[in-house]
């Protein structure tokens, strides 16, 4: 029998042993979601070259990551909805949890770990009108849900914990979707915003976009080690329209859209599927898997240039610029205008890479 001394003593000895970090995962410098050729899902970890140290298996298709800033942890989340989101344990290849959202709610598709580590927030919505909310977990109880609060719109995607590490950035698309087939309801009235939140759900800048952007969905973000903040959209309006598709702010400040040449903007199709500052912070580029393009911009704004590659969607910052993914397996490194490929994992990958260690800010 387990006696209460005995059950402390066991309690003491774990809680002063050390967490695995992530160095017995090999030191990853990047998470992706892929497919690998016998149709099967994983989470892989890769090192700057691309070389790859882990795969995981995943029970559907992942859409991002998430990484424990020190432990060798990350979350698995699904494509939104999400039915899953499973927290890995990166170094011995086990799912050590497996989330549940509320009744009602479904995962979507991003989270962001506290700067401790000892609280995740998830991007959630409720099914039946698509309120956005933030799901908050704590990891030392073994990932137990401990509350949640509102995103301030409907549809969020990503969400980032801010520099400051008080403070969470929510990607509110705005857009209200059918419970059961995603079907969007409310294109005309949508309301796509950036939300600045407290990190117990207090509202701290709500940003939303002119009138006649409404139909842009803010989806996906990077940020700048000094608070910019990278917002990539998505057209819901008409066919054929060649809207800005990145957006910069800082928090108490106006937007500034960056806008490339119209030809350019028209083959981007509308779609921005990531967003990322290159390496030194100084530039910022998106990507449209749907134009086979990416697009450098100057922390101005200014347009720099376009880089072609097919379906390419994951983009991540890197020492020398950026690495960027393909559904084709693809991974390469963007420097300046030049893209280099740098080699091919067997992999299919999906829209994401994420840095490891810390926030993954430039």
């Amino acid at each position: 029998m387990t006696t209460r001394r005995g059950f402390l003593a066991t309690l003491l000895a774990a809680s002063a042993a050390p967490a695995t970090g992530w160095a017995a995962a090999g030191d990853p410098a990047y998470l992706a979601a892929a497919k690998d050729p016998q149709g099967g899902f994983v989470l892989a970890g890769l090192q700057a070259d691309g070389a790859e140290l882990f795969r995981i298996p995943l029970p559907a298709r992942g859409h991002a990551g998430c990484a424990h800033p020190r432990r060798a942890e990350a979350v698995g989340f699904a494509r939104r909805p999400g039915t899953y989101a499973l927290v890995i344990d990166c170094a011995g290849g086990s799912v050590l949890h497996r989330l549940a959202a509320p009744e009602g709610h479904s995962f979507n598709g991003h989270g962001a770990y506290s700067a401790d580590g000892t609280r995740l927030f998830t991007s959630e919505q409720v099914a039946e009108g698509s309120a956005g909310r933030v799901g908050v977990w704590d990891v030392a109880a073994g990932y137990r849900r401990i509350g949640g609060f509102a995103t301030q719109g409907l549809g969020p995607h990503e969400l980032r914990l801010m520099p400051d590490g008080a403070s969470l950035v929510v990607a509110n698309g705005g857009i209200q979707t059918d419970a059961f087939d995603r079907t969007m309801l409310n294109t005309e009235t949508m309301r796509p915003s950036l939300a600045y939140l407290g990190l117990e759900g207090e509202l701290l800048d709500l940003v939303e976009l002119e009138p006649d952007l409404r139909q842009n969905s803010i989806r996906h973000l990077a940020l700048r080690g000094d608070g910019l903040v990278g917002f990539a959209m998505q057209w819901q309006g008409e066919p054929g329209a060649a809207p800005p598709l990145l957006g910069l702010h800082r928090r108490g400040g106006a937007v500034t859209l960056c806008q490339a040449p119209l030809a350019e903007e028209l083959v981007m199709d509308g779609y921005a599927g990531s967003v990322a500052f290159d390496g030194s912070g100084a530039e910022i580029a998106i990507t449209s898997p749907r134009g086979g393009r990416l697009h450098r911009f100057a922390e101005t704004g200014a347009y720099l240039g376009a880089v072609s590659r097919a379906d390419v969607c994951g983009l991540a910052a890197h020492a020398q610029g950026y690495l960027a993914s393909d559904g084709l397996g693809g991974l390469l490194l963007v420097e300046a205008a030049q893209a280099r490929p740098l080699r091919r994992a067997g992999l299919s990958w999906d829209n994401h890479i994420v840095p490891v260690g810390g926030q993954g800010h430039a």
